[in-house]
């Protein structure tokens, strides 16, 4: 049982906690090594990671095909700044730009970093191009979004978690209900007036709890935002690049943002690797001197992305998180009134409420481990699955089984 560690993770674990910032609070893993959907940690036991990194993982872990053009980068060159170009550069964007079907783009580290980034450029094009007086560009958020914890992105968070304490915070944002809560995007038509330079919306939204919008509610999104002269920003940093059996979860209903915000499985799970893409006419608003980054599209990140994207035009991956998505979701539909309250998501991405009466989201996460399956929980009983693409049907129904016997267990009590 992890409540009675060995002496090494107990070790590694008391470490941590003595020189690490306390600002997440870690499962009793001590990961050591991985390899495709298995991490092994430093007493050699094996765990199937349904996290995937929050999808920073989804080609696997040390996916050969990306370990590969890593090492060979290593022996070139890692690191220039954007003090000058590389021979890296060049090609990654354009071929993140062709997937995307854009135009230009600009490269980052985190994905924090893409979603600051895509403000400022948001708000730059507010008063260049739609004439939005200085300082006035206001931008719609949705309620109960993730984008990430820099002190702009919290100003508009939900999470008190995340904003207590932090102040004072930004302004300039408008929260509204997102999907299910407005199905039509009326919310987002009152709030839009003449300084309303951007939507800014995950399509699906993840830390929430894998919120699926309807099906009418991106489609009109995206309608009002051509209407009404805003663009529209979309976050697909978690849902993005396969994740939901699309390249894009906008694929689902036949939406294209004005612009994309890409990150966490651009950098194959090796390097940090984020990027705002977008036509000219939008991310030639910046200009030299108004924003960069040291690190942000260096040769060794733009090699590893480089072959992300041809990975992803092969399309294998997104066929995989098709049909293994679909056999994910029906083997946890099976556990609705088995401990079990709802199963929402796309693809090989779940959210699944668990029945309070069988613990937190945390606890069942803890026992889940114990059985071998790393998952992550959110909101208090929600369960997060987003294994890597690579996963089999078999791993997958065994994840399953492993759920149903934590809930067999805690029913029991």
């Amino acid at each position: 049982m992890l409540d009675t560690m060995d002496i090494e993770t107990e070790a590694a674990i008391e470490l941590d906690h003595r020189h690490v910032a306390h600002n997440y609070s870690p499962l009793p893993v001590v990961a050591a090594s991985a390899q495709g959907s298995w991490i092994t940690d430093i007493e050699g036991r094996r765990y199937l990671d349904c996290l995937a990194a929050y999808s920073a993982v989804n080609f696997g872990h040390r996916n050969p095909e990306l370990t590969a053009t890593a090492h060979a980068q290593l022996d070139t060159v890692t690191l220039v700044s954007r003090a000058f170009h590389s021979d890296r550069l060049g090609p990654f964007c354009a071929a993140l730009a062709a997937l995307c079907g854009k135009d230009m783009v600009l490269p980052m580290n985190s994905g924090a970093e893409a979603v600051e980034s895509g403000i400022k450029i948001a708000r730059k094009w507010g008063v260049d191009i739609k004439g939005v007086p200085a300082g006035q560009a206001n931008i719609i958020v949705a309620r109960n979004n993730f984008h990430g914890r820099t002190t702009t992105i919290i100003s508009f968070s939900d999470d008190d978690t995340a904003r207590r304490g932090f102040g004072p915070y930004t302004p300039g944002f408008r929260s509204v209900p997102f999907g299910p809560d407005d199905p039509y995007a009326d919310a987002i038509d009152d709030a839009i007036d003449d300084d309303t330079v951007a939507v800014l919306i995950e399509p699906i939204q993840g830390e929430a709890g894998i919120i699926v919008p309807p099906d009418d509610y991106l489609p009109r999104v995206r309608a009002l935002c051509t209407e009404r002269n805003v663009l529209m920003i979309a976050d697909e940093i978690q849902s993005g690049l396969a994740r939901t059996g699309r390249t894009f979860a906008c694929d689902h209903w036949g939406v294209v943002p004005d612009i994309y915000l890409l990150g966490k499985a651009l950098g194959g799970g090796i390097v940090p690797l984020s990027a705002v893409v977008a036509d000219r006419d939008i991310l030639t608003v910046l200009h030299p001197g108004e924003h960069g980054s040291t690190f942000g599209g260096n040769p060794l990140a733009a090699a590893i992305g480089t072959t992300v994207v041809d990975m992803l035009r092969r399309g294998e991956f997104q066929t995989r998180s098709t049909e293994l998505g679909a056999h994910l979701h029906t083997r946890l539909d099976e556990l609705i009134g088995r401990g079990v309250v709802a199963v929402r998501g796309k693809g090989l991405w779940a959210g699944v409420d668990v029945d309070p009466v069988h613990g937190t989201g945390k606890q069942i996460s803890l026992a889940l481990a114990d059985r071998g399956v790393l998952v992550k929980d959110t909101h208090g009983s929600t369960l997060r699955f987003a294994p890597p693409l690579v996963v089999t049907a078999d791993e997958l129904d065994w994840a399953v089984d492993q759920l149903a016997g934590v809930l067999t267990e805690t029913g029991s009590h």
